[in-house]
Formats: structure tokens, sequence, C-alpha cells
């Protein structure tokens, strides 16, 4: 099987301070959801912003979908980050618009039918929006491209609890079956029924790489209690 991430020996460094040391993994091209576990500081960030192509390695080899990153990539790839700004002044309606005319990839039907699912409403202008509104309005924008690898940077941190499941529910549903999501948060109890693959970042380096249920079974314990012993300390 191929792979949708490729690293070889990725390292990034900001002066003297090594952010990813000599990175090797690989994610199998098999339209899975992959969690990137770590803790604040272990390179997450970093990482998701070199497969966004909004860094450039210090040393190594990195490529998505067989590509390195460049051009090509950047039309593969959908990245939702942490501080996605949405036009405050457009009405939800005309943010979809600036998205049908900047990326010729963009599902106007998708967008729209996952807003009514989600009951957003179209006419709203999106500063009047809740913190959890505008989530999820980021989040259904970055899912209604025709990516490969979506990358979702800390996705429904501000959306309320319980209708986290449900959000969850639905953008599955929409979910294109040879696409991968590499999803980065801190709710993992909460998210890792839905994971199919697993990488935990500590210090810059993979530490804990491999299929969801192969860990669960290997270590006999869940995601979420195997990344509380790894990070106990940090």
């Amino acid at each position: 099987m191929a792979n949708i991430i490729e690293c070889r020996g990725v390292t990034k460094r900001y002066k003297d301070v090594r952010a990813l040391d000599a990175l090797d993994f690989s994610v199998p091209d098999n339209g899975g959801i992959v969690g990137l576990l770590g803790p604040n500081g272990s390179g997450k960030t970093t990482l998701i912003k070199l497969l966004a192509g909004l860094l450039t390695p210090t040393e190594g080899e990195l490529r998505v979908g067989g590509y390195p990153i460049g051009v090509e990539t950047k039309s593969i790839v959908s990245y939702l980050s942490d501080a996605y700004a949405l036009n405050e002044g457009y009405t939800v309606t005309q943010e979809l618009d600036y998205f049908q005319d900047f990326f010729v990839d963009f599902d106007r039907e998708k967008a729209e039918q996952m807003i009514r699912e989600l009951g957003v409403n179209e006419k709203q202008k999106v500063k009047t929006l809740s913190k959890g509104t505008k989530e999820k309005l980021a989040l259904i924008l970055t899912l209604s491209r025709n990516a490969r690898l979506f990358i979702l940077d800390e996705p429904i941190a501000g959306v309320d609890p319980a209708a986290r499941e449900y959000i969850l529910q639905k953008i599955l549903s929409h979910k294109s079956v040879d696409s991968t999501i590499l999803l980065s948060t801190h709710l993992i109890s909460e998210i890792e029924e839905y994971f199919d693959y697993v990488l935990f970042l500590k210090e810059g380096k993979i530490v804990v790489e491999g299929g969801a249920e192969e860990i669960r079974q290997r270590e006999g314990k869940t995601i979420d209690a195997l990344f509380r012993e790894v990070f106990r300390w940090m």
C-alpha cells in the first residue's frame, strides 16, 4: 500500500531550538483518521505547517501523496489551523462564495448540506456567530474541498462537549472514502474511537506510531491511557 505521508530524516530548527529531530515515519494511504498527539511544545504545529507547505524543513525530505511539498501537494491538502481566520464581515453564504472562487475543488453542495445539518444560519454574518459555530463553519469549509489529505489542528476545541460527537459523526458521514484526515487534538478520550492510526510526538520525535487497534491490543489500554502514561511528567 502507498503512503499518503512519508517523512524521512526531517529536522526543523528555529535558531538554537530543534522543534523536530530527524523524524522518520509514514502514514498509509487507506482513507483513515490519523491522530497526531502530543503535549504543547512537542512539535505538532511545526510538523503540520511543514505538511501544509507553510514552513520548509532544515534537513530531510517530506512527501504527501508521493510528491515533495510544493505546488502539487497544495492541490491535494486542505488545512485548518488552530487560528483559522474567517472573513468577519461576510455572511455565511458570502464565505461559501469566497471559497468557491478561491478553490477549484470546493464542493459547494457538500458544504451547504453540512451547514444545514449542523444548524448554521447561511444568512448570518460571521462576526455574529458564536465561537463554536465559527469553528463548525471553518471545519465545513475545510472539509468541503475534494482533497486527499485534510489536516485539522484542534478543530472542535471550542465546540460544546455535548455537540462534539454529533459534529464528528456528521463530518465523517461526508468524508470521501479515499481521503485521509490528520487530526491534532487534546480531546483524546472523546475522539479516539475514530482513530485508525496514531502518532505520538514527544520533544520533536515520534515515540509511538501505528494502527490504533493494534496499539490498544499490544498495550492492553486505551490510546488516552497510553498517552497519559507516555507523557506523565510533561
